[in-house]
Order: C-alpha cells, then structure tokens, then sequence
C-alpha cells in the first residue's frame, strides 16, 4: 500500500459497503485508469487537496463548473449569505429572475426554466420536443452524453440507422426503439436517418461541442446543417451546452457558431458548483410547460436559492477578461502537453473545442467516438498516474474533457511542466494489454 493513499483507501472501502462501488458517479471510482482513487478534503483556487494531505493542480474543474477555480471568494460570500436567508423555500424568488435573465441575455434562449442537474435539463427539453412535436423518436450521436436518460443511454446497435440498443441495464427495449444513433460529425446519416424516419423524429439532440468521447468539436457548419435538416422535416434541435455554455465563451459555444438552438441545456458553470442546471429555447416552445402548457415538469428544489445564487454569481463573475484569460491558459497547457509527447515521440493530437482539450494518443484529429476509440487508448492510464504522482490532476478517463481555470499560476504551470516529462516517459513505454 502507498503510504501517500492511505486514508483514501480506507475511505473507499468503508465507502464501499455503503454505496455502490463506494462512489456517487462512477468515474470518481478510477476503473477505467485503474489506481487509487483520491478522496478530495478541500480544494482552494487551482488546487486540489486529499485526506492524505497530497495537493493536485486541478484540471478538471469539477467537470467544468469551477470556471474561476476552487472556493472563489466572491461566489463563497454569495452561498454564504444565501444560506443564512433559508436552505430553501419552495417558492419563487427574485434571484430565480435574475439567473433567468442573465441566461437568457447571453444566449439565444427567450425563455429559461431552471432544474437540478443537466440530465434533468436534457430529460426535460427531450420530453417538451416530443409534446411540442407530438413525435416520439429522437436521433442523437454516438459517443455524445446527454446524463443518464433512458432514451439518451442509448448506443447504435447492427443497423445503424434503423436499430438501436440500450447501452445500460434498466433501458428497456422499448425506450431504445425510440432512439436513432449515428456517428458524429456524420451529416450524410443524420440525412439517411430522416429520409427513413423523418415524420416520427421529434428532435435532434446534440452537445453543441462534444466532451463525452474525448474533446471533439463539431466540423465547420455541422450544427447549423443540423438545425436545417430538422427544420425541414419539422423536428427541433436541441443543443446541450451543459458542458459548453459559459465555459466555452462568454455566450457559450453558441457565441462561436452563432447556431441558435430550438432548446438549449446548460449546467456546470451556470451551477456555480452547486446542484443547479437549466434549460430553455424559443418561447413558443418553452410555453408548452406546464402551468401555461400541457407538458408537465416541475422540481421541488428547482431554483434552490442557495444553488440559484451560486450560479448567479458564477456567471456575473464570466466577464470577457476570464474567458481571455481561461483561453490563454487552455493554449498554453496544450503547448506544454505537445512538447512533452513530442518530445518522447509518442504519436498524439491535441483535441480542442475552444478551452476545452483532451489528448488524443493518435495522428491526426479525431472527428467521432469511432476515431476516438480508435487511438492507442492504452497509454492514457500511465500517462494520467504519472501526471498524477506528480500533482497534476486531470480527468481519469481517456474519454473526458480537460478543463482549466484563471486561478491557474505561472508556478502552477511550472509544475506542470515538469511533470509532464514522466507521464510523456510512461505513455511511451505503455503497450497493450493482451
């Protein structure tokens, strides 16, 4: 046992008589890079500490939301001062206003519900297409996440465009069946799949720039060709930015491609870090939600002031200056992480999508999951220990996203810098497993 994980281990398996698999989101757990998993006892700007004392520079951010690193104090005094007003009301509030309009203002949604989580904000907007429409399917994109949906846990099955097959326990055929798949990034299927199934599509649902497979941005005119497909067969488009929105710009990623969605998500950094996430689109649409339309959806913490002054503040805080700031640092840990792979001549490609990155241990850039999983998969889980052992956090999966912050330091990227010499040495060395 390495003494340095001591008590991170004790906690998972006391964790793990408790809850399954001693983790309340399965990636936490480490399976897929193996190794200890790092309990977190606090985390302040761009570190991250664990309960052995052990400090990580953080680049995974949460996941996304911590756009201005850990325990920002101007978003902490907000909850602080929250909180002692009431944990929760049950009734609306002025600052539910405000976070609306904030949203609303910054992108191409008219109208904004607020919810809990993003696969409560994707669940949602899917099920308001299908009332709006009243239309049952839905197409989505392999390799693309949309939270964990029973019509969204869906990959393609034998026959791509006419068959698909739940990808967990629990999705039942029947759920499936009203899901097309197709690869990303792939327009000629995406027309196949409505030349097949056109009048019974309700709506394409897509992350407006993927991070679920790795870092992979929609090609050139791809989500516009989206929207115009749907529309011609009298379907919706749904644009996840939960990943995306304020993160990728000050207007999300629908400031980079100007594509105004029928529906959008958002999550992570209009969160704050709290449980927190919204959904909206064109009124017209958003009006069909009950009280003022037939389509039910209501959430007895939705607009949770404590959460609800998190984001607001989060996003008040997202001026042009962060995002200058959070793109500069995404450019340089990019060129940092080229050097080094360069250097020990390990076959790579950074993945981008504005400040998003991911490392792609292939030639040439990957365009959907097929090319994602096509790569040397097998040398991300040394690479991400050595990064690790030498207090570089980044995600713990070779199919997620790497995200920075402005809390990011000069002596920060040092130590990046440096210890991306061992993990560029261990991605060399890695072979296959047989």
């Amino acid at each position: 046992m390495n003494a340095m994980h001591t008590r991170s281990r004790e906690l998972l398996d006391k964790a793990r008589q408790l809850t399954p698999g001693g983790v309340n989101s399965p990636v936490r757990a480490f399976n897929s890079v193996g190794g200890q998993a790092r309990f977190i006892a606090s985390a302040q700007g761009s570190k991250l500490y664990d309960v052995d004392g052990n400090t990580y520079i953080d680049l995974f951010c949460s996941w996304g939301p911590m756009l201005m690193g850990n325990a920002h104090p101007a978003i902490v005094e907000a909850v602080q001062q929250a909180a002692t007003r009431g944990l929760s009301y049950g009734a609306p509030t002025e600052a539910e206003i405000l976070l609306a309009e904030e949203i609303v203002s910054r992108t191409a949604a008219e109208e904004v519900r607020l919810v809990n989580s993003g696969t409560e904000a994707t669940m949602s907007a899917v099920r308001l297409a299908r009332g709006y429409t009243g239309r049952n399917k839905i197409l989505k994109f392999e390799g693309c996440y949309h939270g964990h949906v029973d019509s969204l846990l869906v990959s393609a099955g034998s026959g791509v465009l006419d068959y698909s097959e739940p990808n967990s326990p629990g999705v039942t055929p029947g759920t499936a069946a009203d899901t097309i798949v197709v690869p990303y990034n792939d327009i000629d299927a995406v027309r196949a799949a409505f030349n097949e199934h056109g009048d019974t599509i309700a709506c394409i649902i897509a992350e407006a720039a993927a991070g679920n497979m790795g870092t992979v941005a929609p090609l050139p005119g791809f989500n516009q060709q989206l929207e115009d497909i749907a529309h011609a067969h009298g379907a919706l488009l749904i644009l996840d930015e939960v990943m995306t929105g304020f993160r990728t710009s000050y207007q999300g990623w629908y400031g980079i491609d100007g594509v105004a969605a029928d529906l959008i998500t958002f999550g992570k950094v209009v969160s704050g870090g709290l449980p927190a996430a919204a959904f909206g689109g064109r009124r017209d649409i958003m009006e069909h939600l009950a009280p003022q339309g037939p389509v039910y959806q209501a959430g007895t913490l939705a607009g949770n002031p404590v959460a609800v002054a998190a984001g607001l503040t989060s996003l008040q805080l997202a001026d042009d200056s962060v995002y200058d700031t959070v793109n500069a640092n995404a450019d340089r840990l990019h060129n940092l992480v080229t050097q080094a792979l360069s250097k020990e001549g390990v076959a790579h490609h950074i993945q981008r999508a504005s400040n998003m990155l991911s490392v792609r241990f292939a030639e040439g850039q990957g365009n959907n999951y097929a090319d994602m999983a096509a790569a040397d998969t097998y040398r991300f889980a040394p690479f991400f220990h050595a990064l690790l052992d030498n207090g570089v956090f980044v995600s713990p999966s070779v199919f997620e996203t790497w995200f920075v912050s402005t809390a990011l330091s000069d002596d920060d990227f040092e130590q990046i810098e440096r210890a991306l010499v061992p993990a560029a040495q261990a991605a060399a060395a890695a072979t296959p497993s047989k």
